[in-house]
């Protein structure tokens, strides 16, 4: 079997797994008690630690690979950097609980989450682009690409639970506040004032 085919067959289990976790144990723990189990919070931890040692596997060892020119390895590092600050800043800010889901307490609503819902999803995202920049391969942005499509996932579910504990409160925070970056227009906030 070749490096790819074997390759391919590790990212759809891990996608799978990956799946299952978030729609399945974490939603379930979502809805029946209003946070996680520790259970839960630890499985979808290590859905993320796999993720994140995926890469180790497949990739080539030599860092940085000949094709990344001087500049691109500053933005690599840079976005790296950047995304890896972004994700411990949020994760401290909100609370480690809160973080991993095992206290519902308050909605945050204040610092970078005037800005977006999701500032932890978008330092990963940033991490992972800077990934990609310095490892540049099909193997890097087929992971990258994966992990951004199951954070996304997280986030779907994460935003089922938020609308089921904190109702119209959760609603008119998503009319003002983008789920990532940009403009959020839900056909329920057009034309209508706070």
């Amino acid at each position: 079997m070749s490096i790819l085919a074997v390759y391919l067959l590790s990212l759809a289990f891990l996608i799978g797994v990956s799946l299952v976790v978030l729609r399945l144990f974490v939603r379930r723990d979502y809805l029946r008690k209003g946070r996680l189990s520790v259970p839960s919070a630890i499985l979808q931890a290590l859905v993320f630690f796999a993720y994140g040692g995926f890469p180790s596997v497949y990739l080539p060892p030599t860092w940085p690979a000949s094709q990344v020119t001087l500049s691109l390895r500053v933005i690599g590092l840079a976005s790296l950097s950047i995304g890896l600050a972004i994700m411990f800043v949020g994760i401290y800010r909100l609370g480690f609980l809160r973080a991993f889901g095992l206290q519902t307490d308050e909605l945050k609503k204040t610092s970078s989450y005037q800005v977006t819902r999701n500032p932890q999803v978008l330092g990963c995202v940033l991490y992972v682009i800077g990934f990609v920049i310095l490892w540049p391969s099909w193997f890097a942005l087929g992971w990258g690409s994966s992990l951004i499509a199951i954070m996304h996932v997280m986030v779907l579910t994460e935003e089922e639970h938020l609308r089921n504990v904190y109702g119209q409160e959760y609603e008119r925070y998503c009319k003002r506040v983008p789920r990532y970056l940009g403009i959020t227009l839900l056909p329920e906030a057009v034309g209508q004032d706070e």
